[in-house]
This record gives structure tokens, sequence and C-alpha cells, in this order.
């Protein structure tokens, strides 16, 4: 069985999908897709972009969205590979979600390009911060944080990333308190993250709020394949559940070694991580054992993909 997982904000690069962009039609039209629903050149951006500029959070996301569903629909088109789940870290979601069949593919670009700069406007730049913690248990971390955190102060799990790694978010102030006590506490490591917003914590309220217009108003068809949702962990088939789980996904934490447990205990043995970078795939090498990591970057990948398969 065979999970198709998709990567969150972080894992974009210059030049992503530009192999498959130059290959295949369908990766170039998924791309004029996108340019004609923002009404900018996405694919220049991409490619030639800067990546300062490219790594803005509402450029970020609808330019990650672009490059994995690309990467999908060239895999779709020259394998016969079917997955039995899909999931994706944070904003990766929405790739699942429009792999899924849910959700039209302008539509999840035009939402995530909002839900970028509704996250981004939320938090004055410098109020808020992240930081992963390594090698401190779940249990611990969020004690910590409950005992340390009120409404002027927020802190709290942000990314259950790994056993080892969990990222915490909230109020500068606070996140730096918090590691310090952390590290006390016995963490290897706490490593401040360079974002240029505090997400998934309930600083995020008024982009959730906001978002939540946007999300109502899609047009959500039937789930051909489950979810499996950052909010609980767990299969999701209900498509009128869609919109409530992706508003409350921008203040909840992202729960994704639990959604890679439930995966390999409903025995998926393939994990192909479709999309820019690697990321999930390190987290899943840290998370579940006996099982196969694939990654769908670039035309190398797709050749061995097929390979193997043939």
């Amino acid at each position: 069985m065979i999970a198709f997982v998709f990567p969150g904000q972080g894992s974009q690069t210059i030049g992503m999908g530009s192999d498959f962009y130059n290959e295949f039609p369908v990766a170039r039209q998924t791309f004029e897709e996108a340019s004609d629903t923002l009404k900018f050149d996405l694919a220049k951006l991409c490619f030639e972009g800067d990546f300062e500029e490219l790594s803005l959070t509402a450029n970020a996301q609808p330019a990650l969205l672009t490059a994995c569903v690309a990467s999908l629909r060239v895999l779709q088109q020259e394998t016969d590979l079917t997955p039995d789940f899909v999931a994706g870290h944070s904003l990766g979601e929405y790739s699942a979600i429009v792999s899924s069949g849910a959700i039209d593919f302008k539509d999840a670009v035009y939402t995530v390009r909002k839900r970028g700069e509704f996250m981004q406007s939320a938090v004055p730049v410098g109020i808020g911060s992240m930081a992963a913690v390594i090698g401190l248990s779940k249990e611990q971390i969020e004690q910590i944080c409950k005992e340390n955190s009120d409404e002027n102060n927020v802190v709290s799990p942000a990314n259950f990333n790994s056993p080892q790694q969990i990222v915490i978010s909230g109020h500068k102030t606070a996140v730096e308190k918090v590691s310090d006590l952390l590290k006390e506490a016995g963490a290897k490591r706490v490593v401040p993250l360079v974002v240029s917003a505090p997400f998934h914590c309930s600083l995020m309220n008024k982009a959730a709020e906001e978002l939540k217009e946007v999300v109502d108003g899609l047009s959500i068809s039937e789930i051909k394949v489950p979810v499996v949702t950052n909010v609980h962990a767990e299969a999701n088939s209900d498509h009128t559940a869609i919109s409530d789980l992706l508003y409350r996904q921008v203040v909840m934490p992202v729960r994704w070694y639990e959604s890679v447990e439930y995966m390999a205990n409903h025995n998926i043995k393939r994990f192909i991580e479709i999309g820019p970078g690697n990321v999930l795939t390190g987290l899943i090498r840290r998370t579940v054992k006996d099982v196969e990591l694939i990654n769908l970057e670039n035309l190398d990948h797709l050749n061995h993909i097929n390979k193997n398969e043939n």
C-alpha cells in the first residue's frame, strides 16, 4: 500500500518544478493555471526569481502547491501508481486535498495565496517566533509550554514533526523563555527557526477567521482518496469536513508523526514524497521502520520510479 505525501513551507527552492515544466506539457499547464489565477508569472518566480521573494509566505504557499501538483500530475500521467492515503505537512495538506479530488487546483491556488497573506499579516514582524526542540518528550514540552503561557505570552507546540523533533510557536519573548526551560529539562538542542510569523498557534486566530470566509466558499467534491489530516492525525473521507479542517489547521498543531504512524499502522509500506526536497522523507525515517521511502522532485527521480515499477 502506498501513501503520497506533500511538503510544506520551507521546502521551496529556486528551480523547483523546472525539470517537469521543461519536459511535460501537463506540468507547464499546471504552472499556467496558477499564473492565470494569481495574475502574475509564477513559473518565472519559481525558476528565475529571488529566493527571498519566493520565500515570502504569500508567494511560497502558491508556488509550493503548484510545484507539488505539477509533479503529481506527471507521476499520474507517467505511472500507474495510485495512493491508498494522501497527507501533507501544513500547507502540503492542500496538495493532498487536490490530489484526493476534493478541491479544484485553481481554487486551491487562490486559497493558499490568501492563506499566506492572512498568516503574514496576522502578527507584526518581530513579535512572534518559532523554535525546534530536539530530544525531549511530547508530554514534557506540552507541560512546560502550558505552565509558561497566557494570552499575553503565548507559546505552544506547533509541529509534532517526529518523536525526536517538536516545534514550538508563539510570542518571541515566551518562546525564548520556554526554550531555556526546555534545555534545563534535558532537551538536546533548541534551535530558533528563521520564519516570518509564528504559525500554528493561537496568534494565528485572526488569519484563521479571515481564511474561514474563503474556505467556506469553496466548491468541495467527494473525496476519492482518504486524506490523513493535520488536525486529527487520522483519515478523513468526509468532504463536508474539509473547510472546517482547513480553518482549524491554521491555529492547531501539525500532528505529522502521528499521521505517519497512523498510515504505517494501516499497512502503508511505501511513502512517496511529491515535490521539492526530502524533509518529510527524513521525518518519516525517524518515525517508522520497515517502509520504503521515495522522492519525486525531478526527472531522475521519475526515471528511478519507472525503472523500479517495470
